[in-house]
């Protein structure tokens, strides 16, 4: 099965603990803080694998959460960092985050990643709070949590040459006979529901990648038929080759089949006006085909006087070598696209600064007989301190007090017993002391 879009969720993997120890040995009295800093937790990375073409795999698995960094010990022993989650996608897949709508990435070659979640730092031990005035600290840090998000997946077929035209028109003909592909063929609209691949052998030792993608009909930059779901696959494609029934089988007229779908185009991305086209006139063995590419070729020297046509017939094979030596040169005289780098912030670890300043804003409001404090810096604080000793709570009261938390809440009323809620803990003010839960 084919599936060219997913959403998913990723997670990196959450830093481990720094712990609290220290040394206990015979002979070393006096020995100190020795409490080791946990491991870093694991990113989520994306590579691309040229032997795959669908995102099926997604279908069936939607959640990747890296493995998180391993504990601090003691003995002034790092805990080891976790293992990287690499996940395996196929050449010009997209990476979108679902709540920004941002492209994360655009993923072309084969071997090219880009860090999608970021792991936690690890949470640092009792060795690294010791200082002249407290050689003994019974501080630790909590690991860092994993970066997570929602992100959708897109995938762009990876091909040099793309068939497009209306349902019907012999696209899916065309390809079975110029490759080894099996696309399903039948005498109905949208037979071809999915992009198919095939390689095509020019000759001369030159080969390229053609794609058969899904029928377009008018409106289809809206969404309306197959819509968007046919129109992100052409983006990639280096020459188009329009195939148009020339015998006028179903009673349009060819020349405004080609403008509609061209129209399409254009709606859609506008550089697709743009991109080199071969007009394939199909279909030129049925009665009234000759006739008609004429006035075919009256109409469009008005407007596209440069545009090619090639006369040929997928049943009869005649015009279809003639049509791939005029691709194949065509292709040879249009430079490789670039490569679209991912984005640089992604693939660079981030540097820690100690002297950035943080944010340390914060509001205050009243809920009954109790307020409650929001500052994004003190959240932060208390979901990385181990607050189960005395020392890590007058540290975060000292924090609080160098704020002016301790200020504002003695202007707006509180008094000692007063409740003080910061996220999901729970205070006492004490008047000229500290908070305690």
């Amino acid at each position: 099965m084919f599936v060219d879009k997913a959403k998913i969720y990723v997670k990196g993997g959450d830093g481990g603990d720094g712990i609290v120890s220290f040394r206990r040995e015979k002979y070393v009295p006096n020995g100190g803080p020795a409490g080791g800093d946990g491991g870093r937790g694991g990113d989520v990375i994306f590579r691309v694998d040229e032997g795959l073409r669908t995102l099926m795999d997604f279908r069936y698995q939607r959640h990747f959460k890296a493995q998180r960094g391993e504990k601090g010990r003691n003995k002034s022993q790092h805990g080891a960092g976790a293992d990287d989650m690499i996940v395996r996608i196929p050449p010009g897949t997209v990476i979108i985050d679902e709540d920004t709508q941002e492209v994360l990435a655009d993923l072309t070659r084969d071997g090219q990643q880009v860090v999608v979640a970021r792991g936690g730092r690890g949470g640092r031990g009792n060795i690294r709070f010791a200082t002249p005035t407290n050689p003994a600290p019974e501080l630790a840090e909590n690991g860092e949590e994993g970066q997570e998000r929602y992100i959708v997946l897109e995938l762009k077929v990876m091909a040099d040459v793309g068939l497009v035209g209306f349902p019907s028109v012999g696209k899916s003909t065309l390809l079975s006979v110029v490759s080894a592909a099996k696309p399903k063929i039948g005498a109905y609209h949208f037979t071809t529901i999915t992009p198919n691949l095939g390689m095509v052998d020019v000759g001369e030792g030159r080969s390229f990648v053609m794609a058969d993608l899904p029928g377009l009909i008018e409106g289809a930059h809206e969404g309306v038929g197959l819509g968007h779901e046919f129109l992100r696959h052409i983006e990639r494609t280096r020459v188009i080759i329009h195939v148009v029934d020339m015998a006028g089988s179903e009673g349009r007229d060819p020349f405004e089949d080609w403008q509609k779908i061209n129209e399409e185009l254009k709606l859609y991305n506008a550089d697709l006006e743009n991109r080199p086209q071969i007009v394939a006139a199909n279909k030129m063995d049925m009665p009234e085909a000759a006739e008609h590419l004429e006035a075919f070729r009256t109409k469009i020297a008005e407007v596209r006087p440069d545009l090619e046509i090639l006369p040929i017939s997928s049943l009869t094979r005649e015009g279809i070598q003639e049509l791939l030596y005029r691709a194949a040169d065509l292709l040879d005289s249009i430079p490789e696209a670039p490569a679209i780098e991912e984005v640089t912030e992604l693939n660079e670890r981030k540097i820690y600064k100690l002297d950035k300043k943080e944010d340390e804003s914060f509001v205050i409001k009243r809920e009954n007989e109790a307020f409650v404090v929001e500052s994004p810096a003190i959240e932060r604080m208390m979901k990385r301190m181990q607050l189960n000793s005395h020392e890590a709570i007058l540290k975060l009261a000292r924090t609080m007090r160098h704020m002016g938390i301790d200020d504002e809440l003695r202007k707006r009323g509180a008094e000692d017993g007063t409740i003080v809620r910061i996220g999901d803990f729970e205070f006492e003010f004490v008047e000229g002391s500290s908070y305690y839960y």
